[in-house]
């Protein structure tokens, strides 16, 4: 490779297991990890805390300038910080998840976040995930992985997270919410879901965190040279 930084972008659909699949490179590699989905689950917690709908786009983006979002580098991973206040478990809830949905869909909160991430990029080895890292926020990353999986299978793993976490909630619920999403994210006319024209197709359904990693690092290796 030529003397820059390397950039690894991984897209898929809810559940495929891209985040942890990304923390899990981001250790092996030694690269920093970007999750991308927690910034706009922060954008959505702030909206929903004001008792803003999450697709009433004018009064949304009449709250950006009071957004105080922070990434700070930490051991190797990201926090992400609302108003100086570390960010936690609160985005990682279905009510969230749908928040983050809609105002990824609004062009100038995507505007808002874009240059967060870029800049980041510019200067560190990244791993980043999301919805449209390799065909719009990183569209020169060296290495583009599109990671999915069954809506059954991706709404088992989802539906295991949230129970460690404490979440009330049932499968079918969890899995109709993700067949939403995955409708909502896909038809969006604003970086829709799609995989990029050069990106690697990485189904994981029948396989675990582990092997998921094992297979991406082989695919990686492929690619930037390393082992």
């Amino acid at each position: 490779m030529e003397n820059k930084t390397i950039k690894i972008a991984l897209d898929g659909p809810s559940g495929s297991g891209k985040s942890t699949l990304a923390k899990n490179l981001a250790k092996h590699y030694g690269f920093v990890y970007i999750d991308t989905g927690a910034l706009y689950r922060t954008i959505g917690l702030f909206v929903s805390r004001k008792g803003i709908a999450s697709d009433d786009a004018e009064n949304i983006i009449a709250l950006l300038p009071q957004i105080h979002i922070e990434m700070r580098l930490e051991d190797g991973g990201n926090a992400v910080y609302l108003d100086g206040v570390r960010i936690g478990e609160e985005i990682r809830t279905p009510l969230c998840s749908k928040y983050a949905s809609d105002v990824s869909k609004i062009p100038a909160v995507r505007a808002f976040l874009l240059e967060t991430q870029r800049s980041i990029a510019r200067t560190n080895n990244v791993i980043m995930d999301g919805r449209d890292i390799g065909t719009v926020i990183l569209p020169d990353a060296q290495v583009k992985i599109f990671v999915t999986a069954s809506p059954e299978a991706r709404a088992k793993r989802r539906f295991a997270e949230l129970q460690q976490r404490g979440v009330e909630t049932t499968y079918e619920d969890v899995l109709s919410e993700m067949q939403w999403r995955d409708a909502n994210d896909s038809g969006r006319e604003v970086a829709p879901l799609v995989p990029a024209s050069d990106a690697i197709m990485f189904d994981n359904s029948g396989l675990d965190i582990v092997q998921t990693t094992q297979e991406a690092v082989k695919l990686i290796n492929k690619v930037i040279g390393r082992c």
